[in-house]
């Protein structure tokens, strides 16, 4: 048992990191942006060290957004704004085109660093959901409720690809991330009428 312990150590402290972030977001909390930080700060080295490259890089930008995350939710506004706290909305819909357009474009890019500079065996996968969450924590950022749309199919591949590459701890923690991306966008739905 302290064999399995050592040698998935980190992989079972990015999860507990991962519980409570979730479970920050779920209940819209600023703070989850600490946890934001701190997990995929360590979970650079973890997925480096499992052949998940892009997951690796994706997590550097994980670490940097979680910073522009924060600000954007402490001192950024919407135009319908009303009080000191950004409110839940919908994504216009003026931004599901360019949305859509940076996902393919950072998904090709993505593909193509992994399948140039890497050994990934997994590049299809693993920067389509590079892609669609440079998108997702755009809208978390932003506060728009679809996010939790985008988490939702990352998180289902994210834990395949995890159970694939021998990540069991981070496997079952985005198992869970599905379940309580679900119940977060319904949560979200509830505040967002109450902010009304």
């Amino acid at each position: 048992m302290s064999e399995f312990i050592i040698l998935h150590w980190l992989d079972i402290l990015t999860t507990i990191l991962g519980l409570f972030y979730i479970w920050l977001e779920y209940r819209a909390s600023i703070w989850l942006w600490l946890f934001g930080i701190i997990m995929p700060a360590l979970d650079i080295y973890l997925y480096w060290s499992h052949g998940l490259y892009g997951d690796a890089g994706m997590a550097c930008y994980y670490t940097v957004a979680a910073c522009y995350g924060y600000a954007v939710w402490k001192f950024g506004r919407k135009k319908s704004q009303t009080t000191d706290v950004m409110p839940i909305t919908h994504m216009p819909l003026r931004l599901y085109l360019p949305a859509a357009v940076f996902f393919l474009l950072a998904w090709g890019a993505t593909y193509y660093v992994l399948v140039t500079w890497t050994n990934s065996t997994v590049p299809v996968l693993d920067s389509f959901t590079n892609a669609l969450s440079f998108v997702g924590l755009w809208a978390l950022a932003r506060k728009y409720i679809e996010q939790w749309w985008f988490w939702i199919v990352v998180d289902v591949v994210c834990c395949v690809l995890y159970v694939q590459k021998g990540i069991p701890f981070k496997a079952g923690l985005y198992g869970l991330y599905v379940v309580i991306a679900i119940a977060g966008y319904f949560k979200w739905k509830q505040i967002m009428k109450s902010e009304k």
